[in-house]
């Protein structure tokens, strides 16, 4: 799908990439994890997406928090300290020799059950735990093509939005929707009718000068939109997290996207409406800090 977010350049490298599971390196093609495994049968997990840029995992720190804390916000022992963890990728790295323009996947699931069935007391293994390295650069499009679809990000007391796990179904199904509309992404409402975020990146418009993005209580809290922030504060552009609606979004000057994978990348239509004619001024000037503070961040 041309210029959606987490397009990237095909490299037939990745055919031939080791993947780490539970610490032994297997072929792609022989990679490969039971059918009673809790992520498989369940969606019981949680994941990260961390970026290999010039021999650095980019803010290793933030991810390994939000790993964690993730697990425990589900009762799941991980049975790995995060040094452990960060001393496993750095060996399936070293396994493929790679050292920049990658992307990695790092999914741990509660372990194999012994019978198919919810409860975590039939899990008989310790946590699933796999590593997915892979070459990937993003592909430069001239912006993204956004629609606002009906599934909503839930209240917390439903399936709290803030965690990252492996039960994506909502997600899933607004992008599969956004796709029959011909979007690129979907943009997601919260439970009052407010912005929220889209199905795989976090949405910000800006107004008059100012960046806006949701009041992060129904999304993920993404390390790249707290960057972002963090940036546009210390840059003089006001970045607030506020309630906004569809109506502030169409009259938006310029609106653009974040995430692990790809950055900053510009929106130029919402349910049809331009949104710019292209990458505006502070869109523009955001991508620059965020890709110098990566630099600055592969040089620590």
């Amino acid at each position: 799908m041309a210029g959606g977010s987490h397009d990237y350049l095909d490299d037939q490298r990745n055919a031939l990439i080791l993947i780490s599971i539970n610490g032994e390196l297997f072929p792609r093609d022989d990679a490969k994890v039971s059918v009673f495994d809790s992520g498989f049968m369940l969606g019981d997990g949680v994941w990260e997406g961390i970026r290999l840029h010039k021999g650095r995992l980019l803010f290793l720190d933030a991810h390994m928090e939000r790993l964690y804390e993730g697990a425990k916000a589900i009762d799941m022992d991980i049975g790995l300290s995060p040094g452990e963890m960060v001393t496993r990728i750095e060996e399936v790295l070293a396994g493929n020799s790679m050292d920049t323009d990658v992307h990695i996947r790092l999914m741990v699931t509660r372990g194999i059950k012994s019978t198919p069935y919810q409860h975590p007391k039939v899990t008989i293994t310790p946590p699933t735990v796999v590593i997915i390295p892979e070459y990937k650069v993003a592909v430069e499009g001239a912006g993204l093509k956004l629609a606002t679809v009906h599934v909503r990000r839930g209240a917390p007391d439903v399936q709290d939005p803030a965690l990252n796990t492996h039960s994506k179904l909502n997600c899933i199904t607004a992008c599969i929707q956004a796709d029959k509309m011909g979007a690129d992404e979907a943009l997601m409402l919260d439970p009052h009718g407010f912005v929220a975020t889209c199905n795989s990146t976090h949405f910000f418009i800006v107004r008059k000068g100012e960046v806006w993005t949701s009041s992060g209580r129904y999304c993920l809290a993404g390390i790249t939109r707290a960057k972002v922030l963090e940036l546009a504060r210390e840059n003089a552009i006001p970045g607030l997290e506020k309630d906004f609606s569809l109506t502030d979004v169409y009259n938006a000057d310029e609106a653009f996207v974040t995430g692990t994978f790809a950055g900053l990348i510009p929106v130029l239509e919402i349910d049809g409406r331009a949104i710019g004619s292209n990458t505006g001024p502070v869109t523009a000037r955001l991508q620059g800090l965020y890709r110098d503070l990566c630099e600055r961040e592969a040089r620590r």
